[in-house]
């Protein structure tokens, strides 16, 4: 199967990781951009580079799986900062119409962000303004809202009446979520004219109230108007989107349907809403599993796939704070859950994990109870990056389609559980002040960030029993964003 891929940005999680999978997979041929034609950061992809990427490559393809943000806006942050006009966006969108009318018979899965709106100050991937007043445009409307639908206590409203911002900030920011908004709505006509064959609209960083949720509502809205429940979807996620598009177009290649069975760490597990998010776990589940065109089943004995959920006892935290919630052990049986997949792997069923014990990283002690009983390369399917929606997209994509996911567990062993909930933390703390460096400022020091790094992260993995049977001698980082948050890791 072939397939055309248009990620949502430049990032290792939306260029590497389709690559990582696809490659596990010897029936998927994925055709990717050149990173030089991509984005960065906050520099958009050139549109007419994106087109001609589509264009040239699309005769032969058997599905597209294409971000439209990266269409549009040039990628995933400069969907934000933005001036493009509705006339002008939809003259981009028209490719759409092109691509169809030159493979009248290829499949397009579309993904398209609802703009989100951060609550906190910030302008590392926003407008220069939210570095003084991200916090009061989220605030602001988030009480706004809340007051239109509910009501506010005491202290909130008197923080609405104090919230103040320039209006010409207020102008440019909402005239953004307009647009954005807009085009969100004109896609769906392009999925009831059926030049899309499926869209998702995933909403990053969520909220109950606010800009996002007014957005949101209006899209359910128009979904509902046109009836396309059953060939789009709204839910939490975004940069793993792209990879449960792919697993969705292999399925429908392959008219297979996988059938899922989930088994969680915690009785509590399923109903707790997990950081950066809005709704309980399970729920979500529902949604990343239908998306990729499996189904869930409360059989393990007639699942294609049994799906380990590592979750909280009660309350999620992240994965570097260092006073550990106690009813992540007093709410949770960890052995007994290890154990659990112990049995599952020896009944030979395929066993694949999803990390969303915490936030922003994997458990350790999950992954020493793993490598003891010597089952980390059983897997057939493991992540625990950033939120949980990010993690159990990746999983569910890796465990339907890779045949063999071994240097994919190493690969998040090493990024999702050693780096971002361990060796981070530790470079943060002491080399950057050492160099007198900073999270997000580098200076000319880049490389010698990296090589340490990537130095902290052999040590850590070669700690492993399973590092005997799959020995690694170096491991080389990059930092594409010029950041701490994440990372890009090759290793031999």
């Amino acid at each position: 199967m072939k397939v055309l891929y248009l990620p949502l940005d430049e990032r290792p999680c939306n260029y590497i990781y389709p690559q990582m999978i696809a490659l596990s997979n010897k029936e998927i041929q994925l055709n990717i951009p050149n990173l030089d034609i991509l984005p960065k950061k906050k520099t958009p992809a050139i549109f007419e580079n994106i087109e001609q990427f589509l264009l040239e490559n699309v005769l032969d393809q058997d599905a597209l799986v294409i971000s439209l943000d990266m269409l549009l806006y040039g990628g995933l942050i400069p969907s934000r900062l933005h001036q493009l006009d509705v006339d002008h966006l939809k003259t981009r969108l028209e490719i759409l119409k092109k691509l169809k009318q030159l493979k009248p018979d290829l499949k397009i899965y579309a993904f398209e962000c609802i703009m989100r709106c951060p609550q906190y100050n910030s302008s590392e991937e926003e407008p220069d303004y939210y570095e003084e007043y991200g916090y009061a445009l989220f605030k602001k409307k988030y009480l706004q809202n809340k007051q239109e639908r509910m009501s506010l206590d005491g202290k909130e409203e008197q923080e609405f009446n104090t919230l103040e911002i320039p209006q010409d900030i207020l102008d440019d920011y909402e005239l953004r979520r307009q647009t954005n908004c807009q085009m969100n709505q004109l896609t769906l006509e392009y999925l009831k004219d059926g030049i899309l064959d499926f869209l998702v609209i995933p909403q990053d960083d969520s909220s109950p109230f606010g800009y996002t949720a007014i957005d949101q509502k209006k899209i359910l809205e128009k979904i509902k108007e046109d009836h396309l429940e059953f060939k789009t979807m709204v839910y939490p996620g975004a940069d793993e989107v792209g990879l449960s598009l792919m697993t969705r177009a292999y399925n429908e290649y392959c008219q297979r349907t996988p059938k899922i069975y989930p088994f969680y760490a915690s009785v509590l597990g399923p109903s707790i809403v997990p950081l950066y998010e809005d709704r309980p776990m399970l729920e979500s589940l529902k949604s990343h599993i239908l998306v990729t065109g499996a189904r869930l089943t409360h059989d393990a004995n007639q699942a294609d796939m049994i799906l380990a959920v590592n979750c909280p006892g009660k309350v999620m935290q992240e994965s570097f704070d260092k006073n550990k919630d106690v009813s992540y052990s007093s709410y949770r049986n960890l052995m007994n859950f290890v154990l659990q997949i112990q049995s599952f792997i020896q009944e030979d069923k395929d066993v694949a994990l999803v990390d969303s014990a915490y936030a922003n990283g994997g458990d350790l002690e999950l992954i020493h109870y793993l490598d003891e009983l010597d089952l980390l390369d059983s897997l057939k399917g493991y992540a625990g990056w950033n939120t949980n929606c990010n993690s159990t997209g990746t999983v569910l994509a890796q465990g339907q389609l890779g045949h063999d996911a071994t240097a994919n567990t190493i690969y998040h062993l090493i990024e999702d559980v050693f780096y971002q909930a361990k060796v981070r933390l530790q470079v943060i703390e002491n080399d950057l002040v050492e160099l007198g460096l900073s999270y997000y400022d580098f200076k000319d020091q880049q490389d010698e960030v990296e090589k340490r790094i990537g130095e902290a992260l052999l040590k850590e993995y070669c700690k492993l029993n399973v590092s005997h049977k799959y020995p690694i001698k170096h491991i080389e980082v990059s930092m594409p964003w010029k950041r701490m948050f994440e990372i890009g890791v090759k290793f031999k």
